[in-house]
């Protein structure tokens, strides 16, 4: 019977190699082939959930982004809706013009000052725009759906096959009249190709804005790295911009570069404006939630850590890697977010961006409280008489004032994509507000 025994044990050993082998070249195999095609995809699938026969993992962590989670200074509450025959949501999130009244009297004027709510995840993006009253009750252009929807294939359809006339013709359109053309919040054929799944660019406004800003010989899409892409492909939309002109042309104003005063001084140029203030006469822009633009700022970067690497860090599910579509804060993700670099504890790491964030409150309610005093004064010297030419000088201070203060705040990081540009900007946003107080009080 012993004799047996070394039999068996080799016969033993030779299968457990053999399973072994098996394993490896199975993973081998998966690695190679991390999907299986169940559906063809092609050019005009914009549905998300066609998708997912393909990308189960991916699609599965999308649908996650109903979630409403709240970190100290960020994300939404989920508030109870009655259904009106106008809106048929049963969940809102809280009024963020309710919660600082300051942000309506800096907006006054404006369709800001009537509705203005805390940000849900994708999944909402275009549900919640459908239904603010900034587009019920004033009148929007169809360009306001870029950001808001999944209308690559509304654009090829709407151009005959070419987007740029279809982005241009849509741009164009009444927003109700647009809306029509869209039936999905941001999908996976907005940034990827379908038979390659390789990043792309499918938003114009997004490779205008590139060539304005790199030189016309740009060309993002065969250009970019793909590490530069996984930032690229959330700036399509996670940007400053503007309507342009009476077609109202989607338009990222970085002609002059991607910091404040280059914006700034773009608008200037080409004379834009978004509202005339309601108490002082001043002629004002509204900043739009500016992430790539601070984000370009900023230490991480300068250090080629893209917006996904944090915002989607990638993920191992068996031999694959995955980007994690499950986009939502840092914070609550911090573990594969934030640990893959930095070698300090979740709560030390927590800690860190929280006092970021609080140093950069208490700063922006500085700037607010300056905007408020400048506005009261103008307001006062308005109403008592005193002439547009006396008052010239501390209108242009609110102007610059409230697009400084409003590019970080309707940025949506609270300063902590680039703590020092932030921090930065909202010192200028006092300085002005104070300069033109001090142009009231020593006029002629």
């Amino acid at each position: 019977m012993k004799r047996w025994i070394p039999f068996v044990l080799a016969v033993g050993g030779t299968a457990i190699a053999t399973a072994l082998l098996v394993n490896i070249f199975e993973k081998k195999q998966e690695a190679k082939n991390p999907f299986f095609r169940v559906v063809e995809l092609d050019d005009n699938t914009d549905d998300p959930a066609v998708w997912g026969k393909n990308f189960p993992l991916q699609y599965d962590a999308y649908k996650r982004t109903v979630d409403q989670a709240r970190t100290r200074y960020g994300g939404s509450e989920a508030v109870s809706h009655t259904r009106t025959a106008k809106d048929q949501r049963d969940v809102v999130t809280q009024s963020k013009i309710e919660e600082d009244p300051r942000l309506k009297r800096m907006w006054l004027g404006y369709p800001f000052s009537v509705d203005f709510r805390e940000e849900r995840g994708h999944a909402y993006m275009l549900v919640d725009q459908q239904n603010t009253k900034r587009v019920t009750e004033f009148k929007q252009p169809g360009a306001c759906l870029n950001c808001h929807a999944s209308n690559y294939v509304a654009m090829k359809n709407a151009g005959g096959g070419d987007v740029v006339k279809g982005f241009e013709a849509l741009n164009a359109k009444p927003y109700a009249e647009a809306a029509q053309t869209v039936k999905h919040p941001v999908s996976c054929i907005d940034c990827h190709e379908p038979k390659t799944m390789q990043l792309r660019i499918t938003r114009p406004a997004f490779v205008e804005g590139m060539r304005a800003w790199k030189g016309a010989a740009y060309d993002v899409n065969t250009m970019a790295t793909a590490q530069e892409m996984r930032s690229y492909v959330c700036g399509q939309c996670h940007v400053e911009y503007y309507f342009k002109g009476p077609e109202k042309r989607l338009t990222f104003p970085w002609h002059k570069g991607l910091k404040v005063e280059n914006m700034y001084d773009y608008y200037a140029e080409v004379k834009h404006k978004d509202f005339e203030h309601k108490d002082t006469g001043a002629i004002v822009v509204k900043a739009q939630h500016p992430e790539f633009e601070l984000w370009s700022q900023g230490v991480h970067a300068r250090s080629g850590v893209s917006c996904a690497d944090c915002h989607m860090p990638y993920q191992r599910v068996g031999a694959t890697k995955i980007s994690d579509h499950h986009v939502q804060s840092p914070l609550l993700n911090i573990n594969r977010a934030c640990q893959g670099c930095h070698h300090q504890t979740e709560s030390e790491m927590k800690d860190r961006v929280e006092l970021i964030q609080s140093r950069f409150t208490e700063s922006r309610n500085l700037a607010m409280d300056a905007l408020m005093d400048l506005i009261t004064d103008l307001q006062k010297a308005r109403a008592s008489g005193v002439s547009n030419e006396q008052l010239a000088a501390a209108r242009e201070a609110q102007r610059r004032a409230q697009f400084y203060l409003d590019f970080v705040e309707a940025e949506n990081s609270t300063g902590f994509h680039a703590p020092q540009e932030a921090m930065r900007v909202l010192a200028q946003s006092i300085d002005w507000s104070r300069k033109g107080q001090m142009s009231l009080r020593t006029r002629p």
